[in-house]
């Protein structure tokens, strides 16, 4: 018991410098921290300079109610729960005393296992309560940046993501294009430390090399041709914020090398210029790459990528979410249709199930993408089948299509075609899956790869069958 409280404090209010004594006795045996106080100012002054976790405190002191002292403690945006100490006489107290947000009340004479009772439960309330409250401001936070997810892989990327928040050190962000990098990168930003100061983001696939070194560290007036005024870099902008790198592996190696001089001294100098400048920055980075094999092609810095991936986080895609992508295209579907001032409220159960087996290659940008665009076009309470975009799915369709084709060919050219020739769709699915896999010698990502389909696909319609 002693190891679960060693850390809780525990304030006991009683006038009898006996009792008090005794009270916190017992409660450092069960493993507690504790201070005693004889009067109710004393107690409201610690109060104020540190709140603990629990008071233990009678109602009955010799300068003011113990009502006070509890009503003092409610009104701290942080609160200690209160475990009243009250006589026979005084029943009618205790109970105005829960009524004020007392958490328990304790008649005199009790026993020490009363005593610690009460207080470990009101130590477990307190910890349950902050934890509610942090999952509620961490959720609000989330949901502002549409990170949704109910799925173990996302509950995975959320512990790590709330671990990260409260710390300086480099993340190194890694999934699919559209799973989310850029949000996932401003969703730590906010909820850290640095959320006061700036977000900047670069992509670093979409500026020239010539540039770069420019746009990062900045240049002086003449530093090149074009150069016709002083510019601050990314660098020094972000400063007390964060860098967001957005396709880290596209950077050359030279510039590489002098990114990693960044973040081992936190100094750099603008193109043109020998003058030493600071700048605290905290380097959130992405890509859509393996960076580690990126490392064994030579064209990734091992010494940058270790510097860089303190706190690794993989998103997952969409397809491997399960029903995360309903919640997300729910919660999309409410924002769009806000924004535009439609009224969709829901999807068919046909749409649904379209989603859930749909492999949204482009993941949750495509899925964005999908209901704004079924929002601005149509207007009613549910979405149904024939309000999806025409070219969603479109490269999923083809390959049974094309089977179908070969599969009628195959036919006798003398023998006219009837009904009964028809071949069942998912039968034609199936056999082209199974030719494919035969073709690559059982290799399935390979057999995936041909057909143009994910591998996750293939495994799940084999389950299926």
């Amino acid at each position: 018991m002693s190891k679960l409280n060693k850390d809780t404090l525990v304030y006991v209010v009683e006038d009898s410098q006996s009792s008090g004594a005794l009270y916190c006795k017992q409660l450092e045996k069960a493993g507690f921290n504790t201070q005693h106080f004889i009067d109710g100012y004393s107690a409201l002054v610690a109060i104020k300079h540190t709140m603990p976790d629990v008071i233990v405190q009678d109602v009955k002191l010799p300068d003011i109610s113990g009502l006070e002292v509890l009503k003092f403690v409610k009104k701290q945006s942080i609160s200690a729960q209160v475990v009243i100490i009250t006589s026979n006489s005084s029943i009618d107290i205790a109970v105005e005393a829960m009524r004020l947000g007392g958490f328990d009340f304790i008649e005199k004479p009790f026993t020490a296992e009363r005593l610690v009772t009460s207080v470990i439960n009101a130590n477990n309330q307190l910890k349950e309560n902050q934890i509610k409250a942090l999952n509620h401001n961490e959720i609000s936070l989330l949901l502002q940046q549409d990170v949704i997810g109910e799925s173990l892989a996302m509950q995975t990327v959320f512990r790590l993501l709330n671990s990260a928040s409260r710390s300086k050190a480099s993340v190194f962000i890694t999934g699919e294009s559209g799973t989310g990098k850029e949000v996932c990168a401003q969703t730590l930003h906010n909820s850290g430390a640095r959320s006061k100061g700036p977000f900047i983001a670069i992509n670093c696939a979409a500026i020239p090399t010539e540039l770069f070194e420019s746009e990062f560290f900045g240049h002086v007036k003449g530093a090149f041709s074009g150069a016709l005024t002083e510019r601050k870099g990314a660098v020094e902008v972000a400063n007390g914020g964060t860098l967001f790198l957005d396709e880290i592996c596209e950077m050359e190696l030279p510039l590489q090398a002098k990114l990693l001089r960044f973040l081992q001294t936190g100094t750099f100098c603008k193109v043109g210029s020998n003058e030493l400048q600071q700048s605290d920055v905290r380097i959130v980075c992405a890509t859509n790459r393996n960076p580690a094999a990126e490392v064994g092609e030579g064209r990734f810095r091992e010494d940058l990528y270790y510097r860089l991936n303190v706190i690794p986080v993989q998103l997952p895609p969409l397809r491997e979410r399960g029903n995360d992508v309903l919640l997300l295209a729910k919660h999309l579907l409410q924002k769009k249709a806000a924004e535009n001032g439609k009224s969709f409220q829901q999807y068919s159960p046909e749409v649904e199930q379209f989603f859930l087996n749909y492999d949204w290659p482009g993941n949750i940008r495509e899925l964005q993408n999908t209901i704004e665009n079924i929002v601005v076009i149509h207007d009613a309470d549910m979405v149904t089948s024939s309000m999806l975009p025409g070219n969603l799915g479109q490269n999923q369709s083809v390959m049974p299509t094309v089977a179908l084709s070969k599969t009628m060919n195959k036919q006798d050219s003398k023998t006219p075609p009837s009904h009964h020739d028809i071949v069942p769709l998912w039968v034609v699915e199936k056999n082209t899956i199974l030719s494919a896999i035969s073709l690559c010698d059982g290799n399935i990502p390979l057999a995936a790869a041909y057909l143009g389909v994910s591998a996750s696909t293939i495994y799940r319609k084999m389950k299926a069958w």
